[in-house]
């Protein structure tokens, strides 16, 4: 069980995430179940401050992040483990890394969730790891190349999770789901296939049902929805200006979750977008609301909505980050951009 301690500082905190990133294959059933314990420790262990209480007393769906601290907001990550490591590896102005400044407390990092699925990218793939579903997994040789991607990014999230957790956060999205439930807050998921159910049963064949549901539960005790000194974020745009209770509460409010986390483009209520920013974060009146989910059409990099208070900045095709500064004005045009990609010059 000792893997499953925090690392030790920046610099172990490096080694396993690339130790993830290079594994050829998928994590073994123990290394995964450290990994899932330890971050449903640090996800449990945070403390009121940071995730006010949900009614039945565990963390709630709200996080609270750091005053006063640079934070870099990174959206749908869909298996990309060489995008989330070569963020962790960024040189930052002033010499070191982005590991060393969240270990500093010099920077933090949230996540907009949707760590599974590698989509447009592997399409072809999921089209035969149908095939290797429909026959019984059989054959794996495509499932076991997506489940390989989207594990190592969720070991990755995990270690970065266990290693600076005031600093580091990954809200719930609509792809954290994998049971697969319809209900609950979550829908079966399915684009270039079966995505849900093919994960669902290939997990619980890899690493039997006890496992699967630990790692289903790391899922559902993720926050919804973070609050910063100048803007507030969730997976999704909102469905409605949720209350202070209700955001709190969302991990018990299925209504909640689902409109954090599914609403699409057109579908929320006019002007909650604007009312939750107007409530949350009275005296910042450039405040920004933002969000991944819907993709944005490339090759902008990102969209303002609801009269520009809203930023969406999934662009799928770029490891696209907006950077939130504490002493100023979020401004897209310099704030919203692609970091480069380290990972062609790492081992594999």
């Amino acid at each position: 069980m000792a893997r499953a301690l925090a690392p030790a500082g920046p610099d172990e905190a490096r080694e396993r995430l690339l130790e993830s990133f290079a594994r050829p294959g998928r994590p073994d059933g123990g290394r995964l179940r450290d990994v899932v314990e330890a971050a449903r420790e640090a996800l449990a262990a945070e403390p009121p401050g940071r995730r006010p209480p949900a009614s039945n007393g565990a963390p709630g769906g709200l996080v609270r992040l750091l005053p006063g601290v640079p934070t870099v907001v990174v959206p749908d990550l869909h298996a990309r483990g060489a995008f989330l490591l070569s963020l962790a590896a960024l040189r930052l102005p002033g010499g070191g890394d982005a590991c060393a400044a969240l270990a500093e407390g010099a920077l933090q990092v949230l996540c907009l969730g949707d760590g599974f699925h590698a989509e447009a990218r592997a399409a072809a793939r999921w089209r035969e790891a149908y095939r290797e579903f429909l026959g019984g997994y059989r054959e794996s040789a495509a499932m076991d190349a997506e489940m390989r991607e989207s594990l190592s990014l969720m070991e990755m999230v995990m270690v970065l999770k266990t290693a600076f957790p005031a600093g580091f956060h990954f809200l719930k999205g609509n792809h954290e789901n994998v049971l697969d439930e319809e209900g609950g807050g979550n829908h079966s998921f399915g684009k270039f296939a079966e995505e849900g159910a093919m994960v669902a049963e290939y997990m619980v064949r890899s690493y039997g049902r006890e496992l699967t549901e630990s790692y289903a539960a790391f899922e559902k005790a993720l926050p919804l929805f973070a609050v910063g000194g100048r803007f507030v974020a969730s997976h999704a745009e909102p469905a409605r200006a949720y209350s202070d209770e209700e955001l709190v509460d969302a991990p018990n409010r299925p209504e909640v979750i689902l409109g954090l986390t599914w609403t699409d483009n057109g579908a929320a209520e006019p002007g909650a977008v604007g009312a939750l920013l107007d409530r949350l974060l009275p005296e910042v009146p450039d405040a920004r609301y933002i969000t991944g989910h819907r993709p944005v059409p490339a090759p902008l990099r990102y969209l303002e909505r609801s009269g520009g208070r809203h930023l969406q900045i999934h662009a799928p095709d770029s490891f696209n980050v907006a950077w939130v500064m504490p002493d100023r004005a979020l401004v897209p045009e310099l704030d919203v951009g692609a970091i480069p990609d380290i990972s062609s010059s790492l081992p594999r």
